[in-house]
């Protein structure tokens, strides 16, 4: 099995295991002043996937020489990488650090452009990441270096209605944001007549009853709502297939875009952003009859315009003038060449993934990045699984 070799801008005194996340996952061990990231593994779901990712961690000793001392893995609980580090993984004198999911993604970035130690803006976008206070983070700001991190903007929440039944049928999610913005006059649109009233009763219960309906920050989910909308799609294959085809549909509009209105509020310390103004608009640019092209185009421009405004007001409150973007959204060409645009535009000093993708792929190295400043400041917690 082929290694990548990445060279660190600092050394790490302790060989880190860092076990990634389940989708996309790519095993990082790292120690000195160099990570080892291995091959593809995949969906650790699929049991011949997560049979590899076991063996991959077995032969480490055998492959580098000497035996992790430290492992990092992500904080949610039910990742197969997690469960297996801390239920099965009987090793003795080996400490234990979580890190979280987008700090994750930000700590991958700053090491593949050789920060050393500094404070970013880090712009995480995803599907889900689990979030320190237990609700789906998928679309975040953070302030971030590789010891610490501290949320300071995100996306409005909204639940995912069936849990992760939602991914598979964006109509779930459109619907939820719809309700929001019409109330139950939003099952008067167009969008709503493939809709079965009886499903949608159950939804609406299990929302308000909270049941099966976690709340979730997801910037992946926003891109699968407007698409559901806009393109007609009410059930995917694969989670992002409605994202994926929107973007190939703005690529289609061929003038200048306008941008949709959307708020930013202030809450509890933490800028929210909230695009119900943006579903209230994209409704009537589609009873206007515009163009797909048109509203799938306006949509990337908002986003990235939720960006830049987001950015300006944390540098505001936190001088700081470096942007990380990070994670799988950003895969969508047209929203990072937007993004940079507008952020440049406005003074920024902009990082992105420069040799990992910006994919759940590198999250691995964000890990031991993490776990590597980390553990100075862990030792007391450190326990054998």
């Amino acid at each position: 099995m082929s290694w990548l070799k990445i060279d660190l801008p600092f050394k790490i005194k302790q060989p880190i295991l860092a076990v990634a996340a389940d989708i996309k996952n790519r095993l990082c061990f790292a120690f000195h002043k160099s990570a080892f990231i291995n091959e593809l593994i995949n969906d650790l779901e699929i049991i011949d996937n997560f049979k590899k990712f076991k063996r991959t961690i077995s032969l480490i000793p055998q492959r580098f020489g000497f035996s992790p001392e430290v492992i990092a893995y992500d904080k949610h609980p039910e990742y197969f990488s997690t469960k297996f580090i801390l239920n099965f993984l009987k090793a003795k004198n080996i400490g234990l650090i979580p890190v979280q999911h987008h700090h994750a993604h930000v700590a991958s970035c700053m090491l593949e452009n050789k920060l050393k130690s500094q404070r970013v803006i880090g712009v995480a976008f995803d599907g889900t990441g689990f979030g320190d206070d237990s609700t789906l983070w998928g679309a975040e700001f953070l302030v971030a270096d590789y010891q610490d991190f501290k949320r300071v903007a995100h996306l409005k929440d909204i639940p995912l209605l069936g849990g992760k039944q939602a991914i598979y049928e964006p109509w779930r999610v459109a619907s939820a944001w719809l309700y929001l913005a019409f109330g139950d006059n939003f099952l008067d649109l167009d969008f709503s007549k493939r809709i079965n009233k009886k499903d949608w009763m159950v939804l609406e219960r299990m929302w308000k009853q909270n049941l099966n309906a976690p709340l979730a920050s997801s910037m992946g989910r926003l891109f699968d709502a407007v698409a559901s909308l806009v393109l007609g799609v009410y059930r995917v294959k694969f989670e992002a297939e409605a994202a994926i085809n929107l973007e190939r549909v703005a690529s289609d509009f061929k003038s200048e875009a306008r941008s949709y209105q959307f708020k930013i509020k202030k809450m509890n310390e933490v800028f929210v952003i909230d695009p119900i103004l943006t579903f209230r608009e994209i409704v009537a640019d589609l009873k206007n009859e515009r163009g797909k092209e048109e509203i799938a185009a306006c949509f990337h421009l908002t986003v990235a315009r939720m960006i830049k405004k987001a950015c300006l007001k944390i540098r505001d409150d936190a001088r700081i003038n470096t942007v990380i973007l990070t994670g799988g959204v950003f895969q969508n060409k047209i929203l990072l060449k937007l993004s940079l645009d507008l952020l440049e535009k406005a003074g920024f000093y902009v990082l992105t993934h420069k040799i990992l993708p910006c994919s759940d792929a590198s999250i691995g190295l964000g890990q031991a990045a993490v776990a590597a400043q980390m553990k100075t400041r862990l030792t007391s917690l450190w326990r054998a699984p």
